[in-house]
């Protein structure tokens, strides 16, 4: 038996050989190139810590970070018809619809929420855009008209994260509808007196652009989001001009009067907090959450006699 081939050999090739490394480790920045830990991406909240620009994030996440302890219900959402026009493509509907909730581990393209996020009571609405692009269709719209229901239900205002690239194509002219649909829901809100606050997120696009995300009592985006009807590579093809820079972006918007603020994705609890406290009139938020002081034991009350031998 040669020793250093069976043993010895073997073992250096185990220490020095290479091990296996998931790939879902790293995740790279598409802006800079940067690589990024994912644990440190998520304690982020899914921001580059090199140039602070803004990665896709799922609403639970999202959810996660905003409601106090990460404490939410999530607001139950009526079934629409599945596949009503038996519509396919290279795929069939159904076989798209089972991939993307395979991959995201969501039932649909939206999420409907409601708790406290500083001690302020709301309901929160977010799109996920790794749902098949966050696509406009009826169980987002039935989505919307649940958060708006319970929001006037409970008396919240509601808070809707915004991230699509427009309308479903494979529910056709029944995704389209929900543009007036969800425009009722918000109706609903303002003739509650209940705000109706809008946050919109990298991408924003068509049909959902051209209803609720633009409705909103105060309109925020997150930086450099891309916000349109039409994309900037449509237009440019269409009018035959080479559009300014940073056209349709959250910053250029907000310059043009479409915004009234871009908010860093960090900051953004802190200034929702701040938005719906004044607008539902409820006093300035409280930065510090401090249990209230223990109170002393009270002293017993002198006897008689203790109270003779003091005055003698």
């Amino acid at each position: 038996m040669n020793w250093i081939t069976n043993y010895v050999r073997p073992r250096i090739n185990s220490l020095f050989s290479r091990r296996e490394v998931p790939e879902n480790l790293w995740t790279k920045c598409p802006s800079c190139g940067t690589m990024l830990f994912h644990r440190e991406l998520a304690d982020n909240l899914n921001v580059c810590t090199n140039c602070d620009h803004h990665l896709a994030i799922t609403p639970r996440e999202r959810f996660t970070a905003l409601f106090d302890g990460g404490v939410f219900r999530e607001v139950k959402v009526p079934e629409p018809v599945a596949d009503p026009l038996q519509f396919r493509d290279q795929k069939k509907y159904p076989d798209r619809m089972r991939a993307a909730q395979k991959s995201t581990g969501e039932k649909e393209a939206m999420l409907v929420a409601e708790g406290e996020i500083g001690r302020t009571p709301i309901i929160a609405a977010g799109q996920d855009f790794s749902f098949m692009a966050g696509s406009m269709g009826m169980y987002v719209g039935n989505a919307i008209i649940a958060a708006a229901e319970r929001a006037v239900q409970t008396g919240r205002p509601l808070v809707l994260f915004s991230a699509a690239g427009g309308a479903r194509m494979q529910e056709g002219i029944l995704s389209l509808m929900q543009m007036p649909r969800t425009t009722v829901a918000v109706q609903m809100l303002k003739e509650a007196n209940l705000p109706y606050v809008v946050v919109l997120t990298h991408p924003t696009t068509g049909g959902v652009t051209a209803s609720y995300a633009m409705l909103g009592d105060v309109q925020i985006a997150e930086p450099n989001a891309l916000i349109c009807f039409a994309g900037p590579r449509v237009i440019e093809q269409t009018i035959r001009e080479k559009l300014p820079e940073g056209f349709q972006r959250a910053e250029y918007l907000l310059e043009h009067g479409m915004l009234d603020r871009v908010t860093h994705r960090k900051a953004m609890k802190d200034e929702l907090v701040s938005i719906l406290r004044m607008m539902t009139g409820q006093p300035a938020p409280t930065r510090a959450d401090l249990p209230a002081p223990a109170t002393e034991p009270a002293l017993p009350e002198p006897s008689p006699e203790e109270t003779a031998e003091k005055a003698g």
